[in-house]
């Protein structure tokens, strides 16, 4: 059982999960919590260290599931809870925390996402987790977000990063040499006069989503085709990006599932 917070796997994870660029060099990024952990062996991810505690998993009948799964597998290492404390970020954590290998999911069918300078990690991971349950196919992360890997944006996604065609800090030319062939690319903003449930989400098109403090940018701008809006009645100027992305996920999955009535 591994006992000490200067363990070389505590030392590995925690410099995971506080350094990004780290994160990048080695193609890794931490978990951490029973229903992630779960879902990524749920989805096949490589797990490259986990550190899990059997006192506090055995705890829930979810913990006791995956402590059956973690037990004696290889890469899997028996902690105390101050172990885990130490390589976690939460404050208290479930008693597992592991490393998973970054893998790129080939673009698939479905709406593309531009994000494009979504700053606030909570924001960042409930877009990629509204993407991922609207079934987007593919969402470009603009260089000026908050990196996609950090831990709360991984917790807010919900596990969307093991199932999401994802790729994240792009310049404005690689996202230009990406979208060059979109047919509709839709920039969402307040003053836009067409409202977003008039575009036809039924073809193939790529919506762009911009910062909370500032919008999209000017090039994104410059590469938009239409411009949309959500029509509100009260007072308030503009919404949560979060939330504005997620009404037009949604509105583009109800009409491909059931057209534009």
């Amino acid at each position: 059982m591994i006992t000490s917070v200067s363990n070389t796997h505590v030392k590995y994870l925690r410099s995971l999960r506080t350094d990004p660029r780290y994160r990048r060099s080695e193609r890794r990024f931490v978990i951490e919590g029973v229903r992630l952990v779960a879902d990524a062996l749920a989805t096949g991810a490589d797990l490259q260290v986990v550190l899990y505690n059997p006192d506090q998993l055995s705890g829930t009948p979810a913990g006791t599931a995956l402590l059956a799964h973690l037990a004696g597998r290889e890469n899997c290492y028996e902690t105390n809870e101050a172990a885990v404390a130490a390589a976690a970020e939460t404050h208290s954590p479930q008693g597992v925390v592991a490393a998973v290998a970054l893998t790129e999911l080939a673009p698939r069918p479905g709406m593309h996402l531009v994000l494009d300078a979504i700053q606030d990690p909570g924001n960042l991971g409930t877009l990629l987790r509204s993407a991922e349950a609207a079934g987007a196919g593919l969402v470009l992360c603009s260089q000026g977000c908050a990196d996609i890997f950090n831990p709360k944006v991984v917790r807010a996604a919900m596990g969307a990063h093991f199932r999401l065609p994802l790729r994240g800090d792009l310049s404005w030319d690689d996202l230009a040499r990406d979208l060059s062939d979109a047919p509709l690319i839709y920039a969402a903003g307040a003053e836009a006069a067409m409202p977003y449930y008039a575009a036809d989400w039924r073809q193939p098109a790529t919506l762009i989503i911009g910062s909370e403090a500032h919008g999209i940018s000017p090039e994104g701008l410059a590469l938009a085709t239409h411009h949309i809006a959500i029509p509100m009645l009260g007072k308030a100027d503009s919404l949560n990006a979060a939330v504005a992305g997620s009404i037009i996920l949604f509105e583009a999955l109800r009409q491909r599932s059931r057209g534009r009535t």
